[in-house]
């Protein structure tokens, strides 16, 4: 039986892993918070968890490496930074950095990548996220997952063809962008839509999320998936077969 701690136990998504973890045939040896040591957990723990802060990620990485067990990322909010840090450690032990771990977001990854690739230019890629009011990243990682897979279809780079801030008077679009809105309110677990404009029609696929044990669930089956893996920096694709 697996052990796994978690980092950023006390937050939301933190609660749901410490309460899935029992039913899914895994122990959950202890979870830390901001002030946490990352070492002394890591020392208990088979595979690390962490759904905690940006800020928290080098400590994480490194008390995953001195132990030599493998750690699953769900952090969001990364800057490229956080993963050159995430590359270095994949040298060392096995890694899945993930903006979503649901099964559903996975499978429309791909849906968006097969998309992009299969329709030109000419067809405006926008994409609308909405979460609860207390997230504090806007796009969602999970926006930013599907940007990339969009980007990807079409042999380009989200980094190339983002947009994310409109406000007042910025002129027409460009060809081959992919646009971004984020919305926030209520308690909405995370809700994303994917629309392909073209001329005279519209294709739009999306994921609803309704609870937030789906995320949960996800997280530990990766990573019970990534204990024994050869060091290197996985997906959550791999992990699903697709």
């Amino acid at each position: 039986m697996s052990r796994i701690g978690v980092i950023g136990s006390a937050g939301r998504m933190g609660q749901a892993l410490s309460s899935v973890i029992p039913d899914m045939g895994a122990t959950l040896v202890g979870g830390i918070d901001a002030g946490g040591d990352p070492h002394i957990l890591a020392q208990g723990a088979d595979v690390l968890v962490d759904f905690s802060a940006p800020s928290a990620l080098e400590a994480s990485l490194r008390a995953a490496r001195q132990a030599g067990i493998p750690i699953m990322i769900g952090t969001t909010g990364l800057t490229p930074t956080h993963h050159a840090m995430i590359d270095e450690a994949a040298t060392d032990i096995a890694v899945l950095q993930t903006g979503n771990v649901s099964l559903g977001v996975t499978l429309l990854a791909r849906l968006v990548r097969e998309a992009a690739a299969a329709l030109g230019t000419d067809w405006d890629i926008e994409i609308v996220e909405m979460h609860h009011r207390h997230k504090v990243d806007a796009p969602s990682g999970t926006a930013l997952l599907l940007g990339e897979a969009a980007a990807a279809g079409r042999a380009t780079t989200l980094a190339e063809t983002r947009v994310a801030d409109r406000a007042g008077l910025t002129g027409a679009r460009s060809e081959g962008t992919i646009g971004f809105a984020s919305l926030r309110g209520g308690s909405v677990a995370g809700d994303h839509q994917v629309i392909f404009a073209g001329t005279g029609e519209r294709i739009e696929i999306g994921h609803r999320a309704e609870d937030r044990t789906i995320f949960a669930r996800g997280a530990i089956t990766a990573a019970l998936w990534l204990v024994g893996k050869a060091p290197g920096r996985y997906t959550m694709g791999e992990v699903l077969g697709l």
